[in-house]
Order: C-alpha cells, then sequence, then structure tokens
C-alpha cells in the first residue's frame, strides 16, 4: 500500500506540473468545449492567485481579490462586442477512478460560486459604508438597495462567474464511475428523482476516446492521451509509435509524463532535447532482454553453487560490464 501511494504521489505531482501549462492547458478545454477549434487563446490564460487576479461584480465595477483553490485554476480573459466577459475553468487531475467525483466536484464548484455572492455582498457592503460616509450633491442620487437585495447581499444588476472543471483522467482503464448525481441515487420514483439536484462530470478519459477525438487536441497532450489509450496494447502502441511523425520527437516533459503514468520504464538520455519514443521503446526492450539473460545466469550460477564473488566476475565478463555494475546487476537475482 505504501508502494501504491508513492506512485500515486508522483504521478499526481507529475500531471499536475503538467496540466499548469498554459498551452496543455487550452488545448484541454478548446478540444472539450469547441471541439478543437482554438477559441481559448493560452497566451490570455492567468494562474489564478490571491494577490494577483482582481475580478470585478457588478454593474459598478466594485471588485475583490479572488482565491485559488485548486492546484490547477486559471481565468481565461476575452472580449466580446467589445464587453468584457470573464470565465473561471479549472482542471482535476486524476491517476485514479473517483466513484463519487460528482460531489466531490458539485461541492468544489458550489464553494466557488458561494464564494463569488460571499464576496459581492462584502463588496457592496464596504461601498454602502464609504457611501455613507460622504455626503452626496443630490441625495436622490443616492441608489439604495431594494429589500431583496439588502437581505441576499447580491444585487439584481450582479453576476456570477461560470465555473467550469474538466476531469482529466490519465488512467488507461475505461472510466466506470458515475458522471452525474442521478446515477449515484437510489432506486427511488421518477417523481421524485425527476426534481433532485443533478451534477455532471466534464471528463476527458483516453480509454473512451476515439482517435478522431484525440486527433483534436494540437498540443502533445494528444500523444499523452494517444500513448495511455493503448498502453495494454502493445503491437497497436508500437504501430503508432513507429508512423505517426509526432512521436519522433516529444518534448521531454510529455515523455516523463507518459512514462510516468503508465509506468513504461522508457530508457532515453537525461538533457533537455526531445525524446524519440521509438529509440526509447527499443532501448528499454534491450535492457529488459538483458536483464532477463543476467537473471538466468545468475540462477544457473547458484544452482551450480558458484559463489558471489566469482558470479559478478562472470557476469561482468560475459556481459561486458564494470564489476560495480554486475555487483548491481547480481545482487538484484542473488
Amino acid at each position: 500500500m505504501k508502494e501504491r501511494n508513492v506512485i500515486v504521489g508522483k504521478i499526481d505531482t507529475v500531471t499536475k506540473e503538467y496540466m499548469k501549462n498554459p498551452i496543455v492547458f487550452a488545448d484541454a478545454f478548446n478540444q472539450f468545449l469547441y471541439h478543437g477549434d482554438q477559441k481559448i487563446n493560452p497566451v490570455q490564460l492567468t494562474e489564478l492567485d490571491t494577490t494577483e487576479i482582481v475580478i470585478p461584480y457588478g454593474a459598478n465595477g466594485v471588485s475583490v481579490p479572488e482565491q485559488k483553490y485548486r492546484d490547477v485554476l486559471k481565468l481565461l480573459y476575452a472580449m466580446t462586442d467589445g464587453r468584457t466577459a470573464y470565465c473561471i475553468m479549472g482542471i482535476e487531475n486524476h491517476a485514479e477512478i473517483h466513484y463519487a467525483l460528482p460531489v466531490k466536484n458539485g461541492v468544489y464548484d458550489f464553494l466557488q460560486l458561494s464564494r463569488q455572492v460571499s464576496k459581492a455582498a462584502n463588496a457592496h457592503r464596504q461601498t454602502m459604508k464609504e457611501s455613507k460616509s460622504k455626503q452626496p450633491d443630490n441625495p436622490q442620487e443616492k441608489e439604495e438597495p431594494t429589500d431583496g437585495e439588502f437581505l441576499s447581499g447580491f444585487w439584481k444588476t450582479d453576476r456570477l462567474i461560470p465555473v467550469i472543471t474538466l476531469v482529466v483522467y490519465f488512467g488507461s482503464d475505461s472510466w466506470d464511475a458515475p458522471l452525474s448525481l442521478k446515477e449515484m441515487y437510489s432506486d427511488v420514483d421518477n417523481a421524485i428523482l425527476s426534481h433532485a439536484p443533478d451534477y455532471h462530470v466534464n471528463l476527458i478519459a483516453p480509454a473512451v476516446m476515439s482517435d478522431k477525438e484525440i486527433d483534436k487536441f494540437h498540443s502533445n497532450l494528444r500523444e499523452v492521451m494517444l500513448y495511455i489509450k493503448y498502453s495494454r496494447d502493445k503491437e497497436k502502441l508500437n504501430k503508432i509509435i513507429k508512423e505517426d511523425p509526432k512521436f519522433q520527437s516529444v518534448e521531454r516533459q510529455t515523455a516523463n509524463v507518459i512514462n510516468v503514468v503508465t509506468g513504461s520504464k522508457l530508457k532515453y538520455p537525461e538533457g533537455k532535447g526531445d525524446v524519440n519514443m521509438c529509440l526509447a521503446i527499443q532501448q528499454m526492450r534491450e535492457e529488459s532482454e538483458l536483464a532477463g539473460q543476467i537473471k538466468g545466469a545468475v540462477q544457473t550460477y547458484r544452482d551450480l553453487e558458484v559463489s558471489l564473488t566469482d558470479t559478478i566476475k562472470r557476469i561482468a565478463e560475459r556481459f561486458h560490464l564494470s564489476e560495480s555494475e554486475s555487483s548491481e546487476q547480481v545482487k538484484q537475482y542473488w
């Protein structure tokens, strides 16, 4: 269990760092929301931070700072007919299938909406307090909130910023968990169920996507999703990697994500250059075959009651290894 937690933690760290890239982030939403059309410009995405982002509420331009509440949460700034539109978009990364995700994400989204209402109310109270301390030139020009606005703290002209959460599943299994609250409810009368609250999960999962859908990604998220989808079908994966030119030069961070989330143990040189996935797989196989041969030889020497020291020397000579490399290999199988 401890080892599994370490693996999941590593996957979580790698994927969060990967999805923080504005190009990848925008690509995920462009594929999901706009079927690959490049509507969201990554240049216009700004990572939310308590001290960096100010979001306006209402018609009077009252502003309050917004807090970062997810590991990856970005704000898209867009212009429409000369008017500014704001939209918060978040991504939840999952290495494991979450069977209560509609509840989890629903809580996140509604907490965010609740924060907006609360912050709007606080901003209005501050504005009213400041206005009372000043004497207007014409008292009739002073606008007072209605009773309903005063009680709720949310003015009739106020508007919420939409919150869109997209879940990116980095597993190769088919997603078999509920994608809505209604799927989680017990078997009750349809009349009751039709009025029960619902929440739908927005999901990207490679196993349930067609190759055509995956091709609509414009960033290297395409290669990540494609590799994950066929990671258990070695024949198909090899064919894709050999025939798809994009796998001949993959960014190192992308290769690291693929390596970690699929547990492929790919071998490629250290450095900053791009990775040829075909060569990486070939080298991995060669090392795997070598390891198998060494393991068999070690077991044979043990059966012949050859000492550990002599076995290390023989393995070094037989497989052209240094004594330290041979010692490391032999001790794994001794």
